[in-house]
């Protein structure tokens, strides 16, 4: 039970990762990432990286600098642009629907206009999926200037696309329905210079 604990990615630039696994029985027609993170990063980074084997980029949250926000749906991608942030938490939510292709994208509880993304697409089951690196091939592939560097809490993954009253519930940290991924129940591997610690602040 991860709660009140973060992942701290100490080093920069940084080989660590953490490999995070997930109970996917099928291909996902609709899903929805979100996550915490706190960094003076200022270079890209990964966020959140699921790559099958015949796609690296399936799902990439990529942060190429910091007013920008890149989402991935396999190889293809959409771009938010934010107001860089102010030294403090961020916390985001992409969701993906394959029928209409629409791409949400939520900011500190907040929605960004929606973009259209890989209509009609279906994301593979069979995934590696890590926090902190950026897959270039399935499960490594690594450009250690395209690692996290900073603290990471509160991932969760979804097969549906969370209503805006969820997406605001993730934000604040309220109860959330069943994931895929969830951070108060999750299971994960650290590799390399990752440490667990209790949240310094709410």
């Amino acid at each position: 039970d991860l709660y009140r604990k973060v992942f701290v990615f100490r080093k920069d630039p940084s080989d660590a990762y953490v490999v995070l696994r997930a109970k996917l029985e099928q291909p996902l027609q609709n899903f929805t990432v979100c996550l915490r993170s706190y960094t003076d990063l200022t270079r890209p980074h990964s966020l959140f990286s699921y790559a099958t084997k015949t796609q690296d980029n399936e799902i990439l949250l990529f942060k190429p600098k910091p007013g920008e926000y890149r989402f991935y749906v396999g190889g293809k991608f959409v771009t938010f642009r934010v107001p860089e942030g102010h030294r403090d938490w961020e916390h985001v939510c992409a969701s993906w629907e394959s029928t209409t292709g629409i791409a949400e994208f939520w900011l500190n509880g907040k929605p960004w206009p929606r973009k259209g993304l890989q209509r009609g697409y279906t994301v593979g089951a069979t995934a590696a999926i890590l926090l902190g690196q950026e897959q270039d091939s399935f499960g490594g592939g690594f450009d250690l200037y395209n690692s996290f560097s900073g603290e990471l809490t509160d991932v969760y993954l979804w097969d549906t696309g969370l209503s805006p009253d969820k997406m605001r519930a993730a934000y604040l940290s309220l109860r959330l329905p069943p994931a895929l991924l969830a951070w108060k129940s999750l299971s994960y591997e650290v590799k390399g210079d990752v440490v667990v610690k209790t949240r310094l602040r709410e």
